[in-house]
This record gives C-alpha cells, structure tokens and sequence, in this order.
C-alpha cells in the first residue's frame, strides 16, 4: 500500500493546496480489473486539520505564505509555499500533538477500510481461499462441463466450488434441458455458465447447442457428486491425453461405484451393443461407473448427441463405434461431503429416470438390444404392447435395409416365438406343415430366420384347416387367443395370418396348398419369385430341420426344393429379397 502526503508538515506551515489527494494502491492490484482508488479529502476534514493548527488555503498570496518561511527563504512562485530548505538549528523537526496524531491515524485507518471494503465488493463469490492456480500461462485448458446431475437433488454447488478453489479462473458450464429448478446455487462469474439445451423461441439458436459456451481445447465431463480436491488433476489427465494412444482418458470418481474398464462391441446393422470384460484393466472401450472423462472439445461436439444423457451410455457407444479407447488413470476424483440422492426416496426417483432416459437415447441412437458380461440380455425395442420397429413393407424391402441394417433383434425375436408358438398349435390340431420361401431358405443357411427377413412363412395342407380351432374361427374373422396373438384371414387373398399381438403386426403367414396331379397348388399367388408350384413327393415324407430355436417340418430334398424355387446356388449365395430396388452386394 502506498501513501501519497503532500508537502512536508512543519509546525505553523500552511498546508498548500486546499483540496490533498490521497491515492492509495496494493500491488496485489497492479494487474487486476480493480484498478486505482483515489479519494479526496473533503472540506470538513481540511476544516478540522485547521482547527488543530494547520492552517491553509487555496486563496493565499506567495506573500501570506511567505511570512512563514524560514528567513533567508524567499516564497516559491507557483509552488503555493516555501521551497524545501535545509533545516537550521532554530528549525527543528515537526512536532505534533497526540490529537493531531489520533486524527492522523484515523483518517489513514478509514481509507484503509473503505479501500478493502470495495476490494472484497469485487472478489468473485466464494473466491477467497482459493488455491493457487495451475495451468497454463495462457489460462485454463480445460472445461469442466457438468451435464449429469438430477434437478431436484444434486452437489452440484459443492461440485463447481471445488474446481473454482483449485484454480478461480476456471471455466465450468452446467448443461441442463431446462432450466434447472429449485435453482441452482452458483456462483455469479463470468467463467460459470448454465446452458440450457432446449430451444426455446426467445433464444437465438447458438444458445441451444453446448459448443457455444466452450472456448478451450479440453473439455472434462464431471459427474454430480465428484468433487476437485487433489492439486492438479486436470493438467495430469491432459497430459496423459496429449501422451497418445488414447482419445480419452478418464479418472475414477471414489463413490460407491467407481468406474471399471468395458470392452464394448457396437454393430448397428444388428442394432446392438455386446459389453464383456477389457483384455487390460485400464485401457477400454468404454466405463461403467462414475468417472470424470476428458477428450478434446473438437472430438466430443463431432459427436451426433454429444450429451445425450445418460452421459457415459450415449458417449461410450458413439465413441466405441468409432473405434476410440478410453484410459483409465490415477487417483481417483474424491466424492462429494454431502453426496447427492441420500434419501431412498430421491434414489428410486433418480433410477426411475435414469432408466427411461437410458431408454430413450438407446432408441435414438438405433440400439435395440444390449448383451452384458454373463449373457444377460437388455431390450430396448418391439413388444406386445407396442408397435413393432416397422412400417408397412414396399416391394419386399423394408425401410431398415435402406438404412443399411438388418432386421431389430427385438422383431426377431417376436417373430422366433410366434413361429414357436404357432407350430406347437398346428402340432397339437394335426395339422401337416412345412416350412416355406424364405424361412425354409433361412433354416438350410441359418438354422434360423434370415437376418433381414420380416415375416415367416409356413405351407399347410387346406384340407386339414378345419382340424385347427383357431383357423376355424378365422375363416369367420380374428381371433384373439389365451396367449394374445391374433389369427385372422388375410386380407391380401386366401391364406390365414396370426399376428404376435393385437398391437405389433410381426406375423406368420400359413399358406394353405391341394395337391391336382401330384402337383401342390393353391388359390392366391403373389408376384413373389418363389411363389410357384411344386411336386408333392417333396412332403413325402416331411423331415426335421432346426429353425429359430426348435425343430420344425421340411420338406425332404430341400436344397433341391429351394432351387426350384429360387435358383440354383441360393443357399450359397445371399441376397435381399428385391435385389432390383435393393442388393445384398451392390445397394440400391
């Protein structure tokens, strides 16, 4: 702190120039946005230094001022007092009072306080006791963005105020749909922002997406209820990242269940994600547990949903795609001191939607099922309640081929079990069936339904129709049986339909065939390439053949039976159904 006094006070000297300025400044303010203080003593504060014998003012002539200088001293011209002399023996140092010093003090000590007054009016909140700060020289290299966390329990006021006392400067941007509510307690700075990622009709566009509010090269994705307490923790992981081998690296956070290192297999055109255990302990293609992840901004906003929540599902599977790894370092983030979601009630609410979010970016990103270390299966798409994956199918190609995927597990698996359980029916009534087209196709080259195929087809004697309960019923309309599925005429000619619900239109079609002259015939024909007639010797007998998990009826010689259907090496030789709109080998 420096003080500016002028003149030198001698006892019975005029003070000079009526108004004195006093201009204090700390060094600690020397680069900083609080700049200089300068105040002016006011009239009263001269008027009562007048009162205790130092006299002055503004008006007084060289000659007035001249009376008091020491003799032999001429007054200074446009100096307003006496030239600085040495001292002779009849002048001696100033001499001031103990009411003259007091005052002194005091006016030095209320400068002092209304300086540190506006000083502190200026601090960033819940910036004192900050550490000291690590980066680099050009200032933080990191972001930390904070995206999960649940609205109505959350540390993520704990969560920032930690990095901040790490280093003050350091950007944090708390992503959110919607603005948060109770509201978030952060601290009111330039380098904490709240983005909000839902547009709204009174924010411009750039306001929605997150890359707007990150100016660094780095970007840290900090869960709730991990906290910054270890010096260093962010430049150590970019350190590590710009080491390479890895496009990201990721530190545990030390909870209840800390992150562990995934292998993660990622096939679209099966529409499913296959976890299983890493080869090596920290080196991965995806976590599962709370972590802090790094990876450069420019990597993560290339990303299609960059941060579609859950965070580690969405990122994981769209960085494993791409075929990044994630290595897993040490030490650990340390965990909150008052974690998020104590209460059992919080916790169920937190699961209960972090369940159905997981659900919705699974769907969104084409993942309809997910296969976990141990075999346990998670589906994520078709049911009995619900529609199935598609719509209405155009010149035997449905719309998923375009997308270059095969058929969703989740249909698959409806059509395995309605074939399942519609043979068992047939079975029971005595009814003679085989299987047809494409799915007997699918049994001499799968032992199950063609991967891109949507429906089953199975021939039936039209005589033994009337053994069957349920393809009596449908000759007179639908059918709902015991177990849900829907037996019905269809409405395309005469052939019965049975459907896997009432909802999802995932079917069998049971084509019903005579024999004339050795000959298998029927009364409605399709313009399918298969759709042809055939010698009856080839149901003469029926033979076994595995197909979508059990074993179904054949018909005998059926490589023969297939070729004279579809050609002569079409076991060999896939191909989509309509290879004029759309080839296995060459596209559309």
């Amino acid at each position: 702190m420096v003080t500016i006094i002028p003149p030198t006070f001698h006892t019975g000297r005029p003070m000079g120039q009526a108004n004195q300025v006093f201009l204090f400044r700390g060094d600690a303010l020397k680069n900083s946005y609080y700049g200089y203080r300068a105040w002016t003593i006011s009239s009263e504060v001269r008027n009562g230094l007048a009162d205790l014998g130092f006299s002055g003012s503004s008006h007084s002539s060289a000659a007035e001022l001249g009376r008091n200088c020491p003799p032999g001293v001429p007054p200074a011209r446009n100096l307003g007092g006496c030239p600085e002399a040495p001292l002779g023996p009849e002048f001696g140092p100033m001499r001031l009072t103990r009411c003259q010093a007091a005052l002194a003090a005091a006016i030095t000590l209320n400068l002092l306080v209304l300086f540190y007054v506006s000083w502190l009016q200026h601090q960033p909140r819940n910036s004192r006791a900050r550490g000291p700060r690590r980066g680099s020289a050009a200032g933080p290299r990191v972001t930390v963005l904070v995206r999960e966390f649940e609205a109505f329990d959350n540390a993520v006021p704990e969560l920032v105020d930690s990095f901040l006392q790490q280093d003050p400067a350091q950007p944090v941007v708390v992503a959110a749909d919607t603005l948060p509510y109770p509201p978030l307690a952060l601290p009111r700075i330039p380098n904490v922002r709240l983005a909000l990622l839902q547009p709204a009709l009174d924010r411009p566009a750039a306001a929605a997406r997150p890359e707007t509010y990150v100016a660094t090269e780095f970007v840290a994705l900090v869960p709730d209820g991990a906290r910054a307490e270890a010096p260093g923790q962010l430049e150590h992981m970019v350190e590590a990242l710009q080491a390479g081998g890895a496009r990201l690296v990721a530190a545990p956070v030390a909870t209840a269940n800390p992150a562990r290192c995934l292998a993660l297999n990622v096939s679209l055109r099966e529409w499913t994600a296959r976890y299983s255990s890493a080869p090596a302990a920290s080196r991965c293609d995806a976590l599962d547990g709370d972590a802090v992840v790094l990876l450069r901004a420019r990597d993560l906003f290339n990303l299609s949903a960059p941060l579609a929540r859950p965070v580690g599902t969405s990122l994981f599977l769209q960085t494993a795609r791409r075929g990044w790894a994630v290595q897993l370092l040490e030490p650990p983030f340390a965990p909150a001191r008052q974690p998020p979601l104590a209460s059992a009630h919080a916790r169920w609410k937190a699961e209960r939607e972090a369940r159905a979010r997981r659900a919705a970016v699974l769907r969104a990103l084409g993942i309809r099922l997910v296969s976990w270390e141990g075999g346990r299966l998670e589906w994520f798409g078709c049911s009995k309640e619900t529609t199935r994956c598609f719509g209405t199918v155009v010149g035997d190609t449905p719309a998923y081929l375009y997308e270059e995927r095969w058929t969703p597990p989740c249909c698959l698996r409806a059509l395995r079990e309605t074939a399942r359980y519609v043979v068992g029916v047939l079975e029971a009534a005595g009814v003679r069936y085989w299987l047809e087209g494409g799915s007997l196709l699918g049994a001499a080259r799968h032992g199950d339904i063609i991967p891109w195929d949507y429906d089953v087809d199975l021939g039936i004697y039209l005589e033994d129709v009337g053994n069957c309960e349920q393809l009596r019923g449908a000759e007179a309309g639908s059918v709902v049986d015991e177990r849900g599925f829907v037996w019905e005429k269809a409405v395309e000619g005469d052939f019965f339909r049975v459907q896997y619900s009432e909802s999802n239109h995932l079917h069998v079609d049971l084509w019903p065939f005579y024999p004339r002259n050795g000959v298998m015939t029927k009364d409605t024909w399709l313009d399918h390439r298969q759709d042809v007639e055939f010698p009856e010797h080839f149901l003469q007998p029926l033979v076994p053949l595995p197909f979508a998990g059990f074993v179904a009826q054949a018909p005998n010689n059926y490589r023969r039976f297939l070729e004279l259907k579809f050609g002569p090496g079409v076991i060999e030789n896939p191909e989509y159904p309509n290879p004029a709109l759309l080839s296995l080998a060459g596209g559309g």
